[in-house]
């Protein structure tokens, strides 16, 4: 006769309950990770995350959240680290259910903007939707020094989703879907916020590149600013990202965006079950000067937008071998399940 174990006793449930919501003394936590770059020891995986719930959960004290945020900038994210933040970051908001079609959806995060040439980043999401390709984009809607993709679907007429089920709702039309991150992840939104407070990105910034908000396989185009992400995020994606979570392609950002860069293609790492494939070498310069639009204000990004999806102008040669390779790896992914 098999033996079933036994839930909790509605006594222990609420205990549990009650210490979950208990304030975490971080001390002991900020004692390792804050003693310098060179003298400051990593945490592990269950201990980051522990430490990442608290703080998503404002368990932690004001101060000692200033604390932890500045000493993780200045130590930097081990793997295991990056690994117990995002299994913590992705439990505190409710997954998406992905559409019923050919293709595994696709994540693309947009948290950087553009500040020297123009946010392509809702193109590239544009023409995945056009192939067949569900797409969530996530990001801040707005920056007070660089023009957001949030402010190019406006001027496009493409309205924000106002929560995840408004998000699921396009994706199952065939329509481009963005969603606030306040709107998708208000916990981790927060914490987003303290850049304000702090004046510097803490690691949250990293975690809303490369979280996967789908209950499905996915997708997840993800970039790095600075060389040492690479190497973190790549023994990332090869060791410690769970593999039923899909795939990942990982490059370095265009002005942070995950979209190619128009005028010479930066090399893409693909990925999956922890084997990595070079998908695109990068180009030293490119051959011909595309057509770009000649500024980067919201408005003239749209309409030289609108120009490329109407056939009146070229789609950049990097970004339209950036999408074949969504497409396929998008259509791998679902039929492996």
């Amino acid at each position: 006769m098999q033996n079933h174990p036994t839930s909790p006793s509605p006594d222990a449930a609420a205990d549990a309950a009650s210490q979950a919501q208990q304030p975490l003394a971080a001390a002991r936590f900020i004692k390792e990770i804050g003693r310098g770059k060179d003298g400051a020891r990593s945490l592990s995986r269950q201990d980051a995350r522990l430490m990442y719930e608290a703080m998503l959960d404002a368990r932690v004290s004001d101060l000692e959240l200033g604390a932890i945020l500045l000493a993780m900038r200045v130590k930097g994210e081990a793997v295991e680290e990056i690994g117990g933040f995002l299994d913590a970051a992705e439990a505190s908001f409710a997954a998406l259910a992905a559409p019923d079609c050919a293709y595994a959806p696709v994540v693309l995060p947009s948290y950087n903007g553009s500040r020297k040439m123009a946010n392509l980043t809702p193109l590239l999401c544009m023409l995945l939707v056009r192939q067949g390709v569900p797409v969530l984009m996530h990001g801040v809607t707005h920056d007070p020094l660089r023009v957001t993709s949030a402010e190019i679907f406006s001027a496009l007429g493409i309205a924000h989703a106002a929560s995840a089920q408004e998000a699921q709702a396009l994706m199952a039309a065939g329509k481009p879907a963005f969603i606030p991150i306040q709107a998708l992840a208000p916990k981790i939104s927060r914490l987003l916020g303290m850049r304000a407070i702090l004046g510097v990105r803490n690691s949250t910034h990293t975690l809303v590149k490369i979280m996967q908000p789908f209950s499905s396989p996915a997708l997840r185009l993800t970039s790095y600013t600075h060389p040492e992400y690479l190497d973190m995020l790549s023994d990332y994606f090869a060791h410690a990202a769970p593999h039923e979570r899909g795939d990942a392609f990982l490059m370095r950002g265009t002005e942070g965006e995950t979209v190619a860069n128009a005028r010479r293609a930066q090399r893409i790492d693909w990925f999956s079950r922890g084997v990595k494939t070079v998908l695109v070498e990068k180009q030293s310069v490119a051959e011909d000067l595309p057509d770009l639009p000649e500024g980067r204000d919201a408005e003239t990004t749209a309409a030289w937008i609108a120009e490329v999806l109407d056939g009146k102008r070229p789609v950049p040669e990097s970004i339209a071998e950036q999408v074949g390779h969504c497409v396929e790896v998008a259509a791998a992914i679902k039929q492996r399940g």
